[in-house]
């Protein structure tokens, strides 16, 4: 077994990690150390949030500066301000010990004035946001020239927030020799493209494997209609008695009016979003870190950075638009060899979602039903009689007021006295979960049982008159989103979540695709596209008899277009191709295999 002391670091250092508490290193730690000590090139180091990447770069850095110069030599570039604060914090803690070193951090929120009063006699070791950091680089308050260790921590967090322009630029103002050492929970394409034009020949470490999630962490979905996803979380919640944890909303509203309705229902909640300011947020973050709150609901901007301990349980009340985002939800508990739990609440047309993060993450999710108000009562009545087996008695205290207790209780038996003190904690659930509802969808069926209750072929074609009637549909997808008739039929069967509606004839224009369904059909098709809340929309063009074999109106308009025409719309679609792809940017990311599926911002 590997120890700090056969790491190379310094004496004072391994003191003060000893002090901490640091028995052994983590493998992130193992691996980093002494390839910063006895190598010189750059380091892509792959790990997951919270797994000691801090320590992995901050213990070697204090061996490696120089103590006597009175320059900037390492600079840590972080993507939040809380993160920059943890991390400033932890490196004076490593350092305590070693005379003559100075870490800073200068971030966003705080009053500039009094990071410039800090910046007078330059640190050895300067930790910053992006943004900050470029404001005190412009006012000629910090000078990068002397920077020999470059440190990007959360780098794939610090893209997602849109720093890319700001990193570079400070990417820069440091010398072309210096060592840049990249931490990240993810490897995105801009991850990758910044280590091939900034970094020389980087040296890549995994611990475990590429974009997975942490080993120790369980995944855990329920699904339920959309309006009972709150009902749904209350049970979750009511279910774990010693939850401490994290709920993810989508945004700043839903944030506030979850946890306004968990704090109205006599929860220890409260909301961190971007509405708040910053003495608010520390206040909110004060109360969390000592547990005077179970849960706190954040959205994912505002939750970035944070560095809580012993996280039970993280809970996504929706699932993030980014794959990556949820890795990082899910690594904010499970931390330090604990365990966690990564809860999801979906309902049954993000099931496909749930297949794609397990792809993603190399992780299998367990379903598991929503629990019922007797399963609730039973966990929390068994939690109370815990609590009170294991309560510390003070019998000093106590004795005084026993003789009264005695004798206000001596006309109850033992068994009459342990029932009403359950009693006292058992009620309120009994009373609130009485005739509850069960908020679990029904069993999908298996296919193969879908396929024995599907009727034949000739059945459902001999339904009658109104079975044999088609409706052309028109949805407002073509190829200039690089549609295909696979994918039409993939976006249908997705949002309908029904692979037994025969789709006809299907058409596909620039901008709109047309396709025919059988009329007793139709009204699932629309209702299905129009619940889905998604950008995709689908209308009626015209209704057939299956008899009359004339083409709609659309295959009409499409067969009478003259050859100059469609030369026409050939020539204007290549010439606005730019253009359209430009609005298709701004609004949604489009790929070729789901055109259908748009990536909020």
């Amino acid at each position: 077994m590997t120890k700090f002391e056969d790491l190379g670091l310094r004496p004072e250092i391994l003191t003060a990690i000893a002090e901490l508490g640091y028995d052994a290193p983590m493998p992130v730690q193992e691996q980093v150390i002494p390839f910063m000590l006895e190598q010189s090139g750059d380091l892509v180091a792959l790990a997951q949030t919270g797994t000691g990447k801090t320590a992995a770069f901050g213990l070697p850095l204090f061996t490696l500066i120089a103590p006597a110069e009175q320059n900037i030599q390492a600079l840590v570039l972080s993507p939040t301000r809380e993160l920059c604060i943890q991390i400033a914090k932890d490196l004076k803690n490593y350092a305590h010990l070693q005379k003559g070193v100075k870490v800073v951090p200068v971030y966003g929120g705080e009053n500039i004035v009094t990071q410039l009063r800090q910046l007078d006699t330059p640190p050895q070791i300067l930790v910053a946001t992006p943004g900050r950091l470029i404001d005190l680089i412009e006012r000629g308050k910090v000078n990068l020239a002397n920077v020999r260790y470059l440190v990007l921590d959360e780098a794939d967090e610090m893209l997602n927030m849109g720093f890319q322009e700001d990193v570079e630029r400070i990417l820069q103002e440091t010398p072309a020799e210096r060592r840049t050492l990249l931490f990240s929970a993810t490897m995105p394409a801009e991850i990758a493209c910044i280590a091939k034009k900034y970094m020389r020949h980087a040296t890549e470490i995994s611990v475990g494997v590429r974009n997975a999630g942490a080993d120790n962490v369980d995944h855990v979905y329920y699904m339920v209609q959309a309006r009972h996803r709150y009902l749904a979380l209350k049970r979750i919640v009511d279910m774990n008695p010693d939850i401490y944890g994290i709920v993810f909303c989508r945004t700043r509203q839903e944030t506030k009016e979850v946890a306004e309705k968990l704090m109205a229902d006599g929860y220890n909640a409260d909301a961190l979003h971007g509405d708040l300011s910053q003495p608010q947020r520390d206040t909110v973050m004060s109360k969390f870190r000592l547990r005077h709150l179970q849960l706190l609901v954040a959205t994912d901007v505002a939750a970035r950075g944070l560095d809580v301990s012993d996280l039970t349980h993280v809970i996504n009340y929706n699932l993030p638009d980014d794959v990556e985002i949820y890795t990082h939800r899910s690594g904010r508990t499970g931390r330090a060899h604990k365990s966690g739990v990564s809860v999801s609440i979906i309902h049954s047309r993000e099931r496909h979602r749930i297949r794609e993060i397990e792809r993603m993450i190399k992780k299998t999710f367990r379903q598991e039903r929503v629990p019922n108000g007797i399963d609730i009562c039973k966990r929390q009545l068994f939690h109370l009689i815990g609590r009170m087996e294991t309560v510390d008695v003070n019998s000093v205290e106590i004795e005084p007021f026993m003789p009264h207790v005695f004798s206000k209780l001596e006309y109850l038996s033992k068994d009459e006295i342990i029932r009403r003190f359950v009693s006292l904690e058992f009620n309120r659930f009994l009373d609130y979960y009485k005739n509850a509802e069960d908020l679990n969808l029904p069993e999908q069926p298996t296919r193969d049982a879908t396929r024995r209750e599907k009727p034949a072929r000739s059945e459902r074609h001999s339904s009658g008159a109104k079975r044999g009637q088609r409706v052309r549909l028109k949805l407002n997808l073509g190829t200039r989103q690089n549609a295909t008739t696979r994918s039409i039929l993939g976006a249908i069967n997705e949002v309908t979540n029904d692979k037994s509606i025969s789709i006809g004839d299907i058409e596909i224009t620039h901008k709109f695709t047309f396709f025919d369904v059988f009329a007793d059909q139709a009204d699932k098709v629309l209702d299905a596209f129009a619940h889905s809340g998604g950008p995709l929309e689908v209308t009626v063009v015209e209704t057939r008899d299956r008899d009359d074999k004339r083409p709609f109106r659309s295959d009409k308009k499409q067969t009478a277009r003259s050859d100059s025409r469609r030369a026409k719309d050939r020539s204007h679609s290549r010439s606005s191709e730019r253009s359209s792809r430009r609005r298709d940017d701004n609004s949604a990311v489009v790929n070729s295999e789901k055109p259908w599926r748009r990536k909020r911002y």
